[in-house]
């Protein structure tokens, strides 16, 4: 009797992980960080490089499992990927292959008995609340690169600091919104980020999203940066609606409060928006005048704003 389980680990983990291994050492890693980054010994990188480790050809010649091993690659190389995204994709991956597919066949072939067996075996959920937020991160991670590599973006950051923020799909408050710990500011010319994405960690630019999304509109990211009547005609010259709503007069103690969500839903009352559009306020007593690019990602409305460079 042999369990699916054993294949994975004795057919699918040594040739997935050889072939990651391969595809880091080609990015520039050295043996240590291949390691680090797999969770193995040096010395099994080693038997991995020198072919001591068998594989099976059927894995290692499937287009799905070397895009996979070029996606992990790429993602752990630039860091838009951790390591638990990486887990979480290849175990869904496998699970996959394990319901009547390449796994299911070396299955088969290891217990003839299962050949008449149409059942499969779905063990993960491949639309699991880990997976959505691993990926909602990732996409974080992306635009923050986008912005940050722009040239130029930091004379963008408002004085109150910009954000850049991606949602969940079904997202109702500010812990189910990803964005950067302590926000982005400009610190001597250059746009400065404090820390890995989290959920949770952004009021300003997470309120004004969800906001738009209570006011009927599907927007999944937000971005934050200086208003300018300049730069926003250039947004209106660039074909991306512009809406300003309103925000109430406070006093500087209290400048740093959340917009309203009325003033924002009464903004987007009876209006049909594009899928990427800018809202934006002119100030009031205390409160800085701000422009927001929203969008259906991180990505997506950082390329806007670097666009704008």
């Amino acid at each position: 009797m042999k369990f699916v389980e054993e294949v994975v680990v004795d057919e699918f983990l040594p040739t997935f992980r050889s072939m990651l291994a391969e595809d880091l050492r080609e990015r520039g890693f050295t043996q240590r960080e291949v390691a680090d980054a797999l969770g193995i010994s040096q010395s099994a990188v080693s038997k991995y490089a020198h072919g001591e480790v068998g594989s099976r050809p059927e894995i290692r010649d499937d287009t799905r499992v070397r895009e996979l091993v070029e996606r992990i690659g790429e993602g752990l190389a630039t860091g838009d990927m951790s390591r638990v995204q990486a887990l979480v994709e290849t175990e869904v991956f496998i699970r996959r292959l394990e319901d009547g597919d390449l796994l299911a066949a070396l299955h088969e072939e290891a217990m003839p008995e299962l050949e008449e067996y149409e059942g499969g075996f779905s063990i993960h959920d491949p639309d699991s609340p880990l997976r959505t937020a691993e990926r909602v991160l990732s996409s974080v991670r992306r635009g923050l690169r986008t912005l940050t590599n722009a040239s130029g973006f930091a004379g963008l950051v408002p004085n109150v600091g910009s954000n850049l923020v991606e949602c969940l799909p079904d997202a109702t408050d500010i812990e189910d919104v990803a964005g950067v710990p302590g926000r982005i500011f400009d610190v001597k010319g250059r746009a400065t980020v404090p820390g890995d994405p989290e959920f949770g960690v952004s009021e300003h630019v997470a309120s004004v999203l969800l906001s738009a999304r209570a006011g009927g509109v599907p927007a999944r990211a937000a971005v934050n940066v200086r208003y300018d009547p300049a730069l926003l005609e250039r947004l209106r010259d660039a074909d991306y609606q512009a809406i300003e709503f309103e925000v109430e007069g406070t006093s500087p103690a209290e400048s740093e409060r959340d917009e309203p969500v009325d003033s924002i839903v009464a903004a987007l009352e009876g209006r049909s928006t594009d899928e990427t559009f800018v809202l934006y306020q002119t100030g009031g007593y205390g409160i800085e005048p701000i422009t927001y690019v929203l969008g259906p990602d991180a990505p997506t409305v950082a390329r806007v704003v670097r666009d704008l460079l």
